[in-house]
């Protein structure tokens, strides 16, 4: 899968715990039983990854709906 933040909009995003910048990694999302490999941005010390809304509303609830539809 590519990565749903472009780089630059990823770089502006701080750790609210930790207060550092986030960084774009590749990170597993699991939803019933099958999991993904995703590059987003994520805390380099608490490991908190941000989830757009507008991927959480978007492209994530399509594959969800298609995944609860099987």
């Amino acid at each position: 899968m590519s990565s749903y933040v472009p780089p630059l909009e990823s770089e502006n995003w701080i750790c609210a715990n930790c207060n550092v910048p986030l960084e774009t990694t590749r990170v597993m999302i699991a939803y019933l039983d099958n999991a993904f490999p995703v590059d987003l941005p994520r805390c380099p010390r608490c490991g908190q990854v941000f989830i757009p809304e507008s991927l959480a509303l978007g492209k994530m609830a399509e594959v969800e709906k298609s995944l609860e539809d099987k």
